[in-house]
């Protein structure tokens, strides 16, 4: 029992994090029918960039604590992803808006390959630690250890998703949103400047991007220029567990799918011996994604077609 209790509390740390990037997925394929793969590039470089903040603070001896060097480094890599976010959208995607949906899915792509490439000119191709800055204190719950990150990091993500669903359901931004996801055409006839609304969904998924970003360099000790490409892929596996476009279905898919990683690589390595297990937990996100496209295409949830966004 305390080894199934652990499994869920890895799977819900790792859960919250894949559906913090599965949410900027999701709002962006709700507006503009479209998948960024250049997203989990995005949380790249959120980690990388507080990484580098935390590093100089330490380096200059600068003596703060440690929660209040990660809140530095995160001042400074929020913007510096929300900034390339919304440059990604306004030189490769808007020109693109429409052409046949093929040629945006392929920039997409080579976005993807070109962020990694300038990431490993800037920081190199090995991995970079992540600063030893954070308390280490664990916690016993019925027989499972939760650290003090761990907690934070579900907490984090709970308070980020309940502000982004306040934001698309009461806030004008939000409204105008919701307009664009139902029919761009017509919000503009309303006065609703589409342009800027894709910008700040592409901003807003970004922020939280590099949210998520330092939540993987924090809980694995690690960061590095191609740590993007799996995790978006893995988000991206969420987001259609979820129902693509579902902003709801992005959290249930996120954590249902951080959760049958973490019991799959457990139990894996156990019945095996530690043959297989931790190592081949990526297995189990693609795995997901096959079956789920097979048998349900639409998603736990469904698409949503009237209201993406």
């Amino acid at each position: 029992m305390d080894i199934f209790l652990q499994q869920i509390i890895n799977g819900l740390v790792i859960g919250s994090i894949y559906a913090l990037i599965a949410l900027g997925y999701t709002m962006v394929y709700g507006i503009m029918q479209l998948i960024n793969f250049a997203h989990g590039e995005i949380v790249m470089f959120g980690a990388m960039v507080t990484i580098t903040c935390i590093n100089v603070l330490v380096g200059n001896h600068i003596s703060l604590p440690g929660p209040l060097m990660l809140v530095a480094g995160l001042v400074m890599a929020i913007p510096v992803s929300m900034l390339l976010g919304f440059a990604i959208e306004r030189i490769a995607y808007r020109p693109l808006r429409r052409a046949p949906r093929l040629a945006p899915l392929i920039t997409a792509i080579g976005v993807s390959i070109v962020l990694q490439q300038v990431a490993s000119l800037i920081w190199g191709r090995s991995y970079r630690p992540f600063p030893n800055i954070l308390p280490q204190t664990v916690h016993n719950f019925f027989g499972a250890a939760i650290t003090d990150l761990q907690v934070a990091i579900i907490i984090l993500a709970i308070v980020l998703m309940g502000a982004l669903f306040f934001m698309i359901e009461r806030t004008r931004l939000g409204r105008a949103m919701r307009a664009t996801a139902q029919n761009p055409e017509v919000a503009g006839l309303m006065g609703v400047n589409i342009n800027s609304i894709i910008s700040m969904t592409f901003v807003t998924g970004s922020a939280l991007g590099a949210v998520a970003g330092v939540m993987v360099a924090a809980n694995y000790d690690q960061a590095h220029p191609y740590m993007g490409f799996l995790i978006g892929l893995k988000a991206f596996t969420a987001a259609v567990l979820g129902g693509i476009g579902n902003l709801q279905g992005a959290v249930l898919g996120g954590i249902t799918l951080g959760i049958i990683e973490s019991l799959g690589s457990g139990y894996l390595g156990d019945l095996t011996g530690g043959f297989l297990g931790s190592n081949y937990k990526d297995i189990f996100a693609f795995l997901v994604l096959i079956l789920v496209l097979v048998f349900r295409p639409s998603g736990l949830l469904g698409e949503r077609v009237a209201e993406r966004a």
